[in-house]
């Protein structure tokens, strides 16, 4: 059985592991050193770091659950500006991950309309993301599902930039 649901401060720990493996899972094999891999995990995947993550009010997390198991989470946050985006009511889904034993599932694509639905309940406009320009997969993932290419931008591994996809898609 599929569930999803918002995520609480009590989840902290869950999300700073899911973050940690799924982030390592899809972007790991990308980073050519491996001690920045580390260091980003740790930077941004830390128990203290999501922690004040869920406790602000602009970023919401939703985890995903098969048969009680947490496998995947989303991230938004809310009104998050991006030059390449005309709505200034918008979101940036920042982060939406499944663990790789479960993407053969299928189960991305329900937590990605559960969060467009969550974001149209706060009367957002529109959604946007990045996505990395060789993963090819995620890009697939997103044209499949209505996003649009709207321009680029550069993501940072301590130091390191790698080109990425802006995507939007109005709500």
């Amino acid at each position: 059985m599929i569930k999803i649901k918002k995520a609480k401060e009590s989840d902290t720990a869950i999300l700073a592991l899911l973050g940690r493996l799924t982030w390592a899972e899809s972007h790991g094999h990308y980073i050519d050193d491996k001690n920045n891999l580390i260091k980003y995990l740790d930077e941004n995947f830390s128990v203290s770091k999501t922690k004040q993550d869920i406790n602000n009010p602009k970023q919401l997390f939703y985890i995903i659950y098969v048969d009680n198991l947490p496998i995947g989470y989303a991230k938004l946050i809310v009104h998050a500006i991006q030059e390449n985006v005309a709505s200034q009511n918008n979101c940036r889904l920042e982060r939406i991950f499944i663990l790789n034993d479960f993407i053969p599932l299928k189960i991305g694509k329900q937590l990605l309309i559960y969060v467009e639905e969550q974001a149209k309940a706060l009367q957002l406009d529109t959604m946007w993301l990045s996505v990395y320009i060789k993963n090819n997969r995620a890009i697939r993932f997103y044209e499949k599902n209505e996003f649009k290419n709207v321009g680029e931008l550069n993501f940072i591994v301590n130091g390191k930039s790698y080109e990425n996809i802006v995507f939007s898609k109005k709500l």
